[in-house]
């Protein structure tokens, strides 16, 4: 989302609040019917697990943990991503551009985690592959990918990757 001069990014303003995102409405926008959010120890809600998803949030994490919040994997959404991703739903403004430049500054400063078998190796995914690629190809750098970054976000992917366990499972048990 554009934000205009003057214009208040309410998402980061109610992420800082104590009381900022309602667990429970977050829960039932993300969450598929009788899931909820995985929870620590302590009873603290801290995760919700892939199979969890509604296929609207399983869409969303996939465009905007591959785009915008790169991860190391997308099995499972933090308690802050969901926020994010519960805030777009319910039409929160966002500044998107910060929250990139935000994840850019975090991703530079930081030391890589290094390979658990290789120490020389880093374990750290490579963040905003996409945007270094086009970067690259506008600027006139030859660019020939060996390997598909990740697919395009269409019907067939969303059935194959997107669609709760439970829909597939009756989905497959219909069919038999």
């Amino acid at each position: 989302m554009v934000l205009e001069e003057g214009h208040r990014c309410e998402f980061r303003e109610r992420r800082s609040q104590v009381s900022g995102f309602d667990e429970e409405a977050m829960g039932q926008l993300l969450c598929s019917m009788g899931q909820d959010f995985a929870q620590s120890v302590t009873g603290r809600q801290v995760r919700i697990i892939c199979t969890s998803m509604t296929t609207l949030t399983q869409i969303w994490m996939t465009l905007l943990l591959s785009n915008i919040l790169p991860s190391d994997h997308n099995s499972d959404l933090p308690l802050p991503k969901c926020q994010l991703f519960y805030a777009i739903l319910t039409q929160v403004s966002v500044h998107v551009a910060q929250l990139i430049l935000d994840v850019i500054y975090q991703f530079v400063g930081i030391m890589p985690p290094r390979h658990p078998v290789d120490p020389e190796k880093s374990n750290r995914a490579l963040g905003f592959s996409a945007l270094i690629t086009c970067l690259c190809q506008f600027y006139g750098v030859s660019v020939t990918p060996t390997k598909l970054i990740w697919p395009p976000i269409i019907r067939s992917f969303i059935e194959k990757y997107c669609i709760p366990r439970q829909a597939q499972e009756s989905g497959q048990d219909q069919q038999q």
